[in-house]
């Protein structure tokens, strides 16, 4: 793609404030390309100093995302099957629910803000971040085990309607959210300093 095209394409989408480093456009603002019904991602970006949207198109692919984004990072509501493209370094939050993933391999190890994955296809939550800031969102899934799930997760934990028979790998959290589960009934059987520290759910355990 040439510079003019490239050009041609931000003119096209409203993209200001860029440059073109061999081919990668990196933006010192955000980037707003949902609702475009898109099948791909019109540009390769480098790094976007503010937020990212591509969410609501008809994203197969996270081909062309950014390597870095300073601030949030929405990929919600497209027909995305894997995050593999996904950026490496999200300083926000990054929102990948209500797509048709089957794994997060490709999401970013450190996320500064919440991480939701709720809507989607997984099984397991491997390849999640090490580390989510925010909240961990993973609601209606077919998740059979929490592995992969950060250890520390420094806002809410919401993984209602899934297939957990096991709170095997809970992460350190200030609360959970765990309805529709087979081991739903287990919370119980958790410690006493654990419940009060991570869930304040006296009124659901009695």
């Amino acid at each position: 793609m040439t510079d003019q095209e490239i050009h041609n394409i931000c003119k096209e989408y409203d993209i200001k404030n860029y440059t073109i480093n061999n081919g990668l456009v990196d933006v010192d603002g955000n980037v707003n390309i949902s609702y475009k019904k898109l099948s791909k991602l019109p540009l390769k970006f480098g790094t976007v100093n503010g937020n990212f949207k591509c969410s609501v198109n008809q994203l197969e692919s996270l081909e062309g995302a950014p390597k870095e984004v300073n601030g949030d990072f929405y990929c919600h509501n497209n027909e995305l099957e894997t995050l593999e493209g996904a950026p490496k370094e999200v300083n926000g939050g990054f929102w990948c629910h209500s797509n048709q993933l089957e794994s997060l391999d490709g999401a970013p190890n450190k996320v500064t803000g919440d991480f939701t994955c709720h809507n989607n296809q997984l099984k397991s939550l491997e390849g999640a971040p090490k580390e989510v800031d925010g909240g961990f969102w993973c609601d209606n899934n077919k998740l059979e085990t929490l592995e992969g799930v950060p250890k520390e997760v420094n806002g809410y934990f919401s993984c209602n309607n899934n297939q957990l028979k096991s709170l095997k790998h809970l992460p350190d959290c200030k609360k959970i959210y765990f309805f529709d589960n087979p081991c739903y009934n287990k919370l119980k059987d958790l410690p006493t300093k654990q419940i009060i520290n991570h869930y304040k759910l006296k009124h659901i355990l009695g």
